[in-house]
Order: structure tokens, then sequence, then C-alpha cells
């Protein structure tokens, strides 16, 4: 299924003094060596990946027998970016907001108003 060298997308499962735990799909799981988070000296595995986060792994090594994954992140942008993208900015800004707060207004007020005439 998978391949030395493929990126997978995984989810950090758990960290400890010595690397970071993956969760790669119902079968497979990993381990990035701390040796493998980056090619500068890692103080702390927290410093770069966090319980829950999803990022992209490379395939070290495959251990078929035990669907066990060496990986690695250390050459690779293994960071992912949230699902929802970035916030981007229009032309419009604020306006339509500007525009529809008045309305929201007074038909919150006639709701208001309706239901105390319904007491």
């Amino acid at each position: 299924m998978y391949q030395v060298g493929d990126i997978i997308e995984g989810t950090v499962t758990g960290v400890s003094n010595y690397g970071a735990f993956v969760n790669v799909d119902d079968k497979y799981s990993g381990l990035i060596h701390i040796s493998e988070i980056s090619n500068h000296y890692v103080k702390n595995v927290l410093d770069y990946v966090h319980v829950g986060e999803n990022i992209l792994c490379e395939v070290l090594d495959i251990d078929e027998e035990i669907k066990h994954l060496k990986l690695s992140i250390k050459n690779i942008n293994y960071k992912l970016i949230p699902r929802y993208g970035k916030i981007k900015d229009t032309k419009n800004g604020f306006k339509p907001l500007q525009m529809k707060l008045p309305i929201w207004i007074r038909e919150k007020l006639k709701e208001i108003e309706e239901q105390e005439n319904d007491k």
C-alpha cells in the first residue's frame, strides 16, 4: 500500500521525549523519531507537532508484518493548511454587514414585540 518515499497524511496521536506517534489509517501507524523531526537540534518535540494535529510525513521504512511505518518530517513542509483555508479580504469589507444590520435589528425588535403581545 505505502512505499518508501511516499508523502502521506497522518494524525499525531502521541508525543514522547524520543518522537511522535502518528496514526495513518485503519491499518497503519508510525513513529517519527526525534532525529527525523528536524535537521537541527530538537529540544522538545512539542515545539514541532501536537497531539491531534494532521501533518504530512515522508515514509522511510515499512514493516508490513506489524503495519508500522518509520516516518520523517525533517525534509518536507509537513504543516497542513487548515481545511477552512485562508481568510480572504474582499473589496466590500464590512459594507454588507453595515447594510444588513438595520434590517436585522428591525426584524429582531418586531419578533420581540410579537412575543410580548402573545403573553
